[in-house]
């Protein structure tokens, strides 16, 4: 069942349950449809409504310095979460991920690479991401070799693939199935704006939530779960705690340990063996893919890397100089775009060449029929078909491909999600992010593409072309991936290093639970959101088997 608002259940001031989860996105949505037809009550509260509002996005304001995005980018308070804006990318974490890495500070997972991996094949069907199959020779029809040669190194790894979701707006794609659901109750346009432990006991009694008119009713539960993002839930816990000091926050590693990818387009590559892999490609399983490259797990403990994916990119849309009409039209039109877009048209650079817009036009002039062609193109691709087309590739006419790098990010203490002392319509404190690149991870990342540089110039027909002096300063300019909120609340043995433990329950509140990426331990290269589904589904398993 889904209620549109507080006031339809005339409430008396108290709602009883006995699992209560706090936010609808990807991991709320997952988890409330592993509970469907379990047997056990289940809440499932959300903020927003069917779409943001502008009080939502106001609620999400905090303080943020560039590069970093503004708190209220790349989050969406509505039924579904920033799934309604999200690309699609769907790629699961690495073994080396899970492991106790010594070149790398407060790196490991107390648990095992299997525990989650167990889970990717459902929360790949969650996606709508096909199989678990990630490699080229399984899920090609037509496999080839990316950069000829570097078949059987030990440095490179020529065989991985990225799978792309339809891409699954969540809040549409199961909200019949929750909303003809016997023990799931979805509520929307309720804000949880605090939990409260009980007297004189190590768990949660209750929690408060707000309706649009600032009405404010009492949930009282078994057990609790925050489904919200890595920024949201230490905002949550710390607030709920009257010092602010925070629910669960016994060490002080609340907050602590933010990470998100880092990322830029840099350098230059250049193949001698004619066309490389470029385009977008379909799956056995009718599924969008696309190639990358990484290290292998021997040569990051060699040479002491990030795990890092390379993926060859489309030229800059803003500087003319690339000649294509098509992508000077998308430039043009970039005024289309929400804000987050935007500056991937500049390979995320504010000080990226921009060139006139005379420029631009010529060369739409001179290759209309191509814009006609690919207008086509992107209304039956991408405006039309469920699985639509994840972005436009366009290559640069001279066959050299900008490279473009998504890197992990050493966990820092010192990168931190803090409490301001102002506070929104509801009272609650408004964030401030504390985020940069340490100097260790621009060194890694430098060395990388010198490792790269020489595997490529040793065992291929392609080489990688870069200014050395002006590639250290572009990676220590990168940009973190707006989305990408990872590590505030991180897994671990024991409260002296992390915030859950190993089934994602707050240390000293075994009642309270947290799905999110803020449990990530370490970060790995891939994109979140296939990871946070599969922790879902297999804290959906652990909350169950407390019921039998």
């Amino acid at each position: 069942m889904i209620i549109s608002s507080l006031d339809r259940l005339h409430p008396t001031g108290t709602l009883q349950t006995q699992i209560c989860i706090v936010g609808a996105g990807a991991a709320g949505i997952t988890l409330a449809c592993e509970l469907d037809a379990c047997g056990v009550a289940v809440l499932l509260l959300e903020s927003g409504g069917w779409t943001q509002s502008a009080a939502t996005v106001d609620d999400y304001a905090g303080n943020a310095s560039a590069p970093h995005p503004k708190t209220t980018e790349f989050r969406r308070a509505a039924f579904g979460g920033t799934t309604a804006i999200w690309g699609g990318r769907c790629v699961p974490l690495d073994p080396i991920d899970f492991e106790k890495r010594a070149y790398i500070p407060d790196s490991g997972w107390p648990i095992d690479y299997d525990e989650v991996a167990r889970h990717y094949p459902k929360a790949l069907a969650y996606c709508d991401a096909g199989s678990f199959d990630f490699s080229i020779a399984g899920a090609l029809a037509e496999p080839s070799a990316t950069v000829p040669g570097l078949e059987q190194n030990a440095v490179l790894v020529d065989d991985r693939i990225e799978r792309y979701s339809l891409p699954t707006h969540f809040g549409k794609r199961y909200r019949q199935r929750l909303a003809a659901s016997a023990n799931v109750q979805v509520l929307l346009h309720a804000r949880c704006t605090g939990l409260v432990k009980k007297t004189g006991e190590d768990r949660i009694d209750h929690l408060y939530i707000v309706d649009q008119a600032g009405h404010r009713v009492t949930v009282h539960a078994r057990h609790f779960v925050i489904a919200a993002g890595g920024i949201e839930v230490p905002r949550l816990l710390m607030h709920s705690e009257p010092d602010g000091a925070g629910l669960g926050n016994r060490r002080g590693n609340l907050g602590r340990y933010y990470a998100c990818h880092f990322e830029n387009t840099v350098a230059r590559m250049v193949s001698h063996a004619g066309r490389v892999p470029f385009d977008f490609e379909k799956t056995r399983d009718g599924v969008y893919c696309r190639r990358k490259l990484q290290f292998t797990p021997a040569a990051q403990h060699r040479h002491g890397l990030l795990n890092t994916a390379f993926r060859f990119h489309f030229p800059d849309y803003s500087n003319a100089a690339h000649g294509s009409a098509v992508m000077s039209t998308i430039f043009l039109a970039k005024a289309l775009l929400i804000a987050e877009y935007r500056t991937i048209l500049q390979h995320g650079q504010q000080s990226a060449t921009v060139s006139a817009t005379g420029a631009h036009l010529r060369n739409i002039s001179g290759g209309l029929p191509d814009v006609l062609r690919f207008g086509a193109e992107w209304l039956v691709k991408r405006q039309l078909a469920e699985r639509k087309l994840p972005y436009t590739l366009v290559a640069n006419a001279d066959g050299s491909f900008p490279l473009e790098f998504n890197c992990e990010q050493t966990p820092l203490a010192s990168n931190r999600i803090t409490l301001t002392d102002d506070v929104d319509r509801h009272g609650m404190r408004r964030v401030a992010v504390s985020w940069k690149i340490g100097q260790d991870d621009v060194d890694a990342a430098f060395r990388g593409f010198q490792v790269m540089r020489d595997t490529l110039r040793e065992r291929s027909a392609c080489r990688l072309e870069f200014n050395e002096d002006e590639l250290r300063q572009r990676i220590a300019s990168s940009a973190p991936l707006g989305g990408h909120h990872i590590g505030t609340a991180r897994m671990a043995d024991s409260p002296a290093t992390g915030v859950v433990d190993r089934q994602c329950a707050v240390f000293d509140l075994p009642n309270l639970f947290i799905a999110s990426a803020a449990v990530f331990p370490t970060s790995g290269h891939a994109n979140p959101t296939l990871t946070i589904v599969a922790l879902a589904i297999r804290l959906a398993a652990h909350l169950k088997s407390l019921y039998r």
